[in-house]
Order: C-alpha cells, then sequence, then structure tokens
C-alpha cells in the first residue's frame, strides 16, 4: 500500500506532501493565499452535528434500514443561483424521496448535489477550438465557461463567490424546509408546473393522496398532529475536487475530536482521483465527514481495499458511501468482484449506484451534415438497465444496494433521450442548458423513482 503520513502527523496541508491531480494552476499566488486565508475566516456552511447525524443515518442504510437519495446537478453554476432554480430541485428530490419510501417501506436520507458543486474533473487540462488552445472549463469555482483567455483564467476570488452563493442556497433551503415546505400533510405542494402534461402524473397523484390519507388517520386516532411529517432532515453534498477550497474550510471545533470539512455534509472522492496515495486520497483520510467514493471499470479490488483501509481504518459505521457507476454493458462484469473483496474483508460500507456516469453517449445533432452539434446525451433506458442490474447483483451476494446517485435538475431540460416521452435525440436541443453533463430532467427522474420504486417493493 502506498505511504501515507500517519494520524497524529496528519493536517488539512498534508496533501501538499504528496502527488495531485486535477488541480488547476494559479497565475498569482499572492492573490491565491489572500483568498484562501479568506475563505479560513468565513463562518462554515454546515456543523458537525449535522455531519454526525448524517453519519449515523449512513450507518443504517448499512444495514439495509434507510435508503439513499443523492441526486442534483452536474455542476452548479453562479448564475443558477437563484431562488426558483433551487425550490424545483428541492421540489424533485422531495417528490422522489417520497416516492421512494412509499414503494420501498423505508426512510429515505436525502442529499443534495448543490450548495458546493461549483468544480468538475477535466479529461485534458486545455481545450483547443479554431487552432486557439486555452485552459479548460473547470466549473464556476475555478474560471468562467466563456471560451476567452480572462475567462478561462483561474480566479481565486470564485472560491469567495462560491462560498457566498452556497452559504445563500443552503439558506433558503433550510428556510423553505422549516417554513413546511416539505410538509408531508401536503406534498401536492410540491407539484412543479409542468407536472400536469406527465403521463406519470396520475400514478404519482393517487400516491400522494394515499400518503396525505394515512397521516389524517394516523393523527385522527393520536387525537394529535404529527409534527415530525411537517419537515425532513436534508444535506447537502459535492466533490472534493480543489483541495486549497477544501482545505480552508476544514476545521476543529469545541468539545470534539478531529478535524471537520463544513464545507458539506457528504464529501466525495470522484473517480478519476481515488487513488491510493495521491492527494486526495491523503486529504479525506483525515476529515470526520462521511466519505463518498465513486469506483468503477479500473477500480480493482486491492485497489478498493487500500483505499477502505486509508480512508476508515477503524471501520467505522456509516463512515464509507461507495458509489459505483461502471456503465449499463459493464457493470456485470466489473460490480461483482468488487463486492466480493469488500465482503470477504468485513469491511462495513454503503453501496449506491450511480448510473449516469459510465452511460454518457456523444451524439451529432443535424444529420448528414460535417458541420451538425456534438452533444453529450444519456439514454434513459441505459440509465434503467444500469440501476436495476445493480439490484439484481448486490441480490445474488447478499449485499445490499442501499442507495441511488443521479444527476438530476427540477427543471424542463432536454438533455437526457427518452423516458416516458421518448425525448429524441433530434430534440435535445429544444431546452439543453448544461454547462458539463446531461442531466435527467423532472419528468424523467421522476419516472426513474417510480420504477425504482417497484424493485424496492419487491
Amino acid at each position: 500500500m502506498p505511504k501515507t503520513t500517519t494520524p497524529t502527523e496528519w493536517s488539512p496541508q498534508t496533501w501538499r506532501n504528496v502527488k495531485a491531480t486535477h488541480q488547476p494552476i494559479y497565475p498569482d499566488a499572492v492573490a491565491l493565499q489572500s483568498a484562501l486565508d479568506e475563505l479560513a475566516s468565513l463562518p462554515p456552511l454546515v456543523t458537525s452535528w449535522e455531519v454526525e447525524s448524517l453519519t449515523n443515518q449512513l450507518a443504517e442504510a448499512q444495514q439495509g434500514e434507510r435508503f439513499l437519495l443523492q441526486g442534483g446537478d452536474c455542476a452548479e453554476t453562479f448564475q443558477e443561483c437563484r431562488s426558483h432554480v433551487i425550490a424545483s430541485k428541492l421540489k424533485i428530490l422531495l417528490q422522489m424521496s417520497l416516492v421512494l419510501t412509499h414503494g420501498g417501506g423505508l426512510p429515505v436520507i436525502r442529499v443534495g448535489r448543490f450548495a458546493g458543486q461549483y468544480a468538475k474533473p477535466r479529461s485534458d487540462d486545455h481545450e483547443t477550438r479554431d487552432g486557439v488552445t486555452l485552459p479548460a472549463y473547470r466549473g464556476d469555482l475555478v474560471n468562467a465557461s466563456e471560451f476567452t483567455a480572462s475567462a478561462r483564467a483561474p480566479q481565486p476570488d470564485r472560491m469567495i463567490q462560491a462560498h457566498a452563493r452556497s452559504a445563500i442556497t443552503l439558506n433558503f433551503i433550510r428556510s423553505l424546509i422549516d417554513g413546511g415546505f416539505a410538509d408531508l400533510h401536503h406534498p401536492e405542494y410540491w407539484d412543479l408546473d409542468f407536472v400536469q402534461h406527465s403521463p406519470l402524473r396520475d400514478e404519482y397523484r393517487r400516491m400522494t393522496r394515499e400518503i396525505g390519507q394515512s397521516l389524517r388517520f394516523l393523527e385522527t386516532l393520536s387525537g394529535a398532529p404529527v409534527h415530525e411529517m411537517r419537515r425532513v432532515d436534508f444535506f447537502a453534498s459535492h466533490e472534493g475536487l480543489l483541495l486549497p477550497h477544501e482545505a480552508a474550510q476544514t476545521r476543529q471545533v469545541p468539545h470534539k475530536t478531529g478535524w471537520w470539512d463544513l464545507s458539506t455534509h457528504l464529501p466525495w472522492i470522484g473517480y478519476r482521483t481515488a487513488i491510493p496515495g495521491d492527494a486526495h486520497v491523503e486529504f479525506f483520510r483525515g476529515i470526520r465527514n462521511p466519505v463518498g467514493v465513486k469506483v468503477g471499470p479500473a477500480t480493482t479490488p486491492q485497489r478498493l481495499l487500500d483505499l477502505l483501509t486509508l480512508l476508515n481504518p477503524s471501520d467505522q459505521p456509516g463512515k464509507i458511501v461507495l458509489i459505483h457507476r461502471f456503465g449499463a454493458h459493464a457493470i456485470a462484469a466489473s460490480l461483482p468482484p468488487l463486492i466480493d473483496a469488500v465482503q470477504k474483508s468485513r469491511r462495513r460500507v454503503l453501496w449506491t449506484c450511480d448510473p449516469m456516469h459510465g452511460n454518457t453517449d456523444t451524439v451529432r445533432i443535424g444529420k448528414g451534415q460535417e458541420t451538425g452539434t456534438l452533444v453529450k446525451t444519456r439514454k434513459f433506458d441505459h440509465i434503467l438497465a444500469e440501476v436495476e442490474q445493480a439490484f439484481e447483483i448486490h441480490k445474488s451476494k447478499s449485499s445490499v444496494l442501499g442507495g441511488v446517485h443521479f444527476e438530476l435538475t427540477g427543471e424542463e431540460v432536454t438533455e437526457c433521450t427518452g423516458g416516458a416521452r421518448g425525448l429524441s435525440d433530434d430534440g435535445l436541443m429544444a431546452a439543453y442548458r448544461s454547462p458539463v453533463d446531461p442531466r435527467l430532467n423532472y419528468e424523467q427522474a421522476l419516472e426513474m423513482a417510480l420504477l425504482i420504486t417497484r424493485r424496492l417493493g419487491g
């Protein structure tokens, strides 16, 4: 196993002593340090007791007593930090969790890919257009998407802007939830404007009526309102890609031991950076947060065991969420050896399925035209097929698939093909808005949840 620092030597900065990948090069070191100092002085975005609550719930999910729903944008943008966009994302996650709880009979842990998902890894450090080469767009946390030299230069002050927008997002979500937005007595309030167009609207509305009737029946019997049904827990997550940004928000808290990354509740290590001995694993092994780890076709059983030993040496329950992402055509061959290795080691993990990232295709819009636009998309049927196979494989191994992880939005975008309304390649450009990866739209996400409940219920 690659050498690392010992626990007593670990600090939020020891990652700088080992190889770090997918990190931008800032042209102004003084400006970078100034931004990091300011970021470290700002209040945290989440609290340690919220993080502990999530860890405890994840530990229950490991035992098959809860189900994790993690979803949101592939990459947030500063421009989309708007009330209706945030509310729409919250609505679709609430609707999906309602469907999963009703159909699966398990409490759902709701974790959004928001309030910090501003950075994305890129396959290449640079992008070339018409003979001009510039730094790749790495997300609004680092630079801007416009193809100009000034926009693509990494800008440290964007970390401060991201912190402000993350705080605004979390504050708005908490206000909505505390104000009754998530009241299970009235799930019909969560309907988005275009729910009336969905072919699944009747099934969803029947389900909400049944839940409302059940709650009123319980309250009639008890003679008191079920107060805990008027609000829900909601947690934030993001890929902890930009290590200076994560380290600046990692701190100790009174009356507790260790270090906490208080930029989010559940940070995860991406598939490209989950390498034992490298900087991301070195950083994440020292924080008290639960940690997600993306695993895929290149993840060998030995590498996975090395990661588990480094990130959770004491085998703490609820600490590790393994998010597998293989693709519908590779999961059958790639996932079983990893499950076997974890079971043999008797390590406690929460397995979840990310059926998005292994199923990305590129299509050319404008058939027969050499100048047609190349667009990234995903097929609904491939996404569903990977989820279906994941359930079957875990069941065959007497393992628990304890969650799902989707890139989705509450908006009526056209980025993934298929689904109940049969979106085709030619319809993608009608409302394609993602700056990076394609997302399920509202109807597709709700349909996916309804189909998953049939599996959970079975």
